[in-house]
């Protein structure tokens, strides 16, 4: 099975592996750039793309169904957030944490850049289907991680939750 991420023209498509380590490392930027709630929202939604909790070859989204905002000042605020989490990642930023080399992971990083760049956030949010409200921000942090989680519903974060071989 595969997780497919899509916006814009372009499409995602990632085997489990693929998919851990390319949410692990935007999870790792997200976590330390996140600011306002629409940052604590995307951070849910990276939370929900957890293999280890939702199943394997169970996740993915499409850019089109973010609530991206209601003025055009916030989709573009959102749209580079987004950006700069994903250069941050793409820098290497905390990998050191992680426990292994994400291999291929600089290519998924600038494909979903590409992916981001190329969409045209929606004016009309009434398509934001799984984006977690705000009600459902990722607000919580893992002490001993440092990463946003779903935390009190789910035990850590993806960190925590990793399966240890």
């Amino acid at each position: 099975m595969s997780n497919i991420f899509s916006g814009g023209s372009h499409d995602l498509d990632l085997s489990n592996g693929a998919t851990a380590a390319f949410i692990d490392v935007l999870m790792l930027a997200v976590s330390d750039l996140a600011s306002e709630d629409w940052d604590f929202r995307f951070a849910a939604l990276l939370t929900l793309q957890d293999q280890n909790v939702m199943g394997r070859g169970a996740v993915g989204f499409d850019l089109a169904e973010f609530d991206w905002g209601a003025t055009e000042r916030e989709r573009a605020r959102a749209k580079d957030f987004v950006l700069r989490a994903t250069a941050l990642a793409a820098s290497g930023h905390r990998w050191s944490e992680l426990g292994y080399h994400p291999p291929r992971v600089h290519d998924y990083l600038h494909r979903f850049t590409a992916m981001v760049e190329s969409c045209t956030p929606p004016a009309d949010s009434s398509a934001a289907l799984g984006f977690p409200g705000p009600d459902e921000a990722a607000m919580a942090s893992c002490v001993r991680h440092r990463v946003l989680s779903a935390l009190p519903r789910w035990d850590g974060c993806f960190l925590c939750n990793r399966p240890h071989y």
